[in-house]
């Protein structure tokens, strides 16, 4: 046995981009996520109905989305705190309950708009409703219960990268740049339906259950303060990523609905496939767009049924890591396992996928104030004075916040 006075030697120093690579995950895998069933639905809406006229805030929410999210990242590496805890320790337990009721309504509207989209995939091949809800909700459950933190982030990481699918139809769609420019720069502002459907875009872009997933997974994936940086950068590419994938969804469905019957129902899901892929051949164009959704809804599924039961565990104080054993957290995994069970038998009675998807995004849009209220209040409050908000950001930051959520609550009740 070695003599536990004799130096042990340091582990080797790692590269910026070793260390990077290390870090990559949660900032990815939160926005690969962010585009989900819900908003690949909203943006092809917006484009069938509007053209271009919805595209350029799809570009001016990725520095918005990037602001938000940072700050998650900031308090959870600094603080080692979920956002639920966070909020308990520094404002009480009432504010708490208040924050993380949002986010179970949140994350309920956003898994029943998931597994609505993967049936409506599954019925692109036959498949029953039914049949697909078993085989979705067990498999998820089944990789939970049985995997890691770091296992199920590279499954999900994995899932997700199938929606650059869109980017790739996007392109083979030839829009005409000229028009794209003149519809990007004629917003139709006095329209309530254009504002409702930008209300849905701002509400499918920043979702309540982001902030805490992303805050609760860098701290479950073991990292603190010294990841910061590289943090930052999954953050921002992650950020620049759902966004070009809702902007190519957009463009597609402006490039040929939005030319050719911008008035087309777009009720369901194979009716979205359709739209989507009549340039490429009926099954070419079937097999992709089941890929890009596919990956679209799973990763989102995945990350929505954990931060309910990160949010609830934090609040509640109860073992809340997918390094804990189900025996060893039985109510965090029970909540997973309620969760998805939940969504999948709701599914299973057959909604209106197109028509809840719009509302859910809608409804994101009304909680937003709660939300980046709190994230920002936690900002100033919670975090050392070195890693607080400051100076010009500080106020960058509270306009972003504040005409965000504005624009999202006045664009959603315009629109009821």
């Amino acid at each position: 046995m070695r003599d536990s006075l004799t130096p042990q030697p340091s582990p080797p120093r790692l590269s910026r981009w070793q260390h990077f690579l290390l870090v990559l995950g949660p900032g990815l895998i939160v926005m690969l996520a962010d585009t989900d069933a819900g908003s690949i639905i909203t943006a092809a809406q917006s484009g069938a109905q509007w053209g271009y006229r919805l595209l350029l805030p799809q570009l001016l929410l990725v520095p918005i989305l990037y602001v938000v999210q940072e700050l998650t990242v900031r308090l959870g590496l600094v603080t080692g705190k979920g956002h639920g805890e966070l909020i308990r320790d520094t404002f009480g337990l009432p504010w708490a309950l208040l924050s993380v009721s949002t986010l179970v309504v949140a994350c309920v509207g956003a898994l029943l708009t998931e597994f609505s989209g993967l049936a409506g995939v599954g019925l692109l091949f036959g498949v029953p409703t039914w049949l697909t809800m078993l085989l979705v909700a067990g498999g998820l459950i089944l990789m939970v219960w049985t995997g890691s933190y770091r296992s199920v982030e590279r499954v999900a990481m994995g899932i997700g990268l199938f929606e650059l699918v869109f980017v790739v139809v996007a392109w083979f769609s030839h829009p005409n740049l000229g028009v794209m420019v003149t519809g990007m720069l004629q917003p139709a502002l006095q329209d309530t339906h254009y504002l409702y459907l930008l209300a849905a875009n701002i509400g499918a872009v920043i979702m309540p259950w982001m902030v805490f997933y992303q805050q609760s997974a860098v701290i479950d994936k073991g990292l603190d303060a010294r990841d910061l940086t590289p943090a930052r950068w999954d953050t921002l590419i992650g950020s620049i990523v759902t966004q070009v994938i809702m902007a190519a969804v957009l463009i597609v469905t402006a490039a040929t609905l939005g030319t050719t019957n911008p008035n087309a129902a777009l009720d369901t899901v194979q009716d979205i496939a359709a739209s989507l892929t009549p340039f490429l051949g009926e099954f070419n164009g079937r097999i992709l767009f089941a890929l890009g959704m596919s990956g679209a809804a799973l990763v989102a599924a995945i990350v929505v049924a954990l931060t309910a039961a990160w949010g609830v565990g934090e609040v509640f104080g109860f073992k809340h890591s997918l390094e804990h054993h189900p025996q060893e957290a039985p109510w965090f995994y029970g909540i997973f396992f309620f969760c998805v069970t939940l969504a999948g038998v709701i599914v299973a009675s057959n909604v209106n996928l197109v028509a809840l998807s719009v509302g859910v995004q809608v409804m994101n849009a009304l909680l937003l104030p709660i939300v980046l209220g709190f994230l920002y209040c936690l900002a100033l409050q919670a975090l050392p004075p070195e890693h607080r908000l400051q100076g010009k950001y500080k106020n960058i930051t509270l306009t972003l916040i504040v005409i965000t959520s504005a624009f999202g609550v006045y664009g959603a009740l315009a629109g009821l």
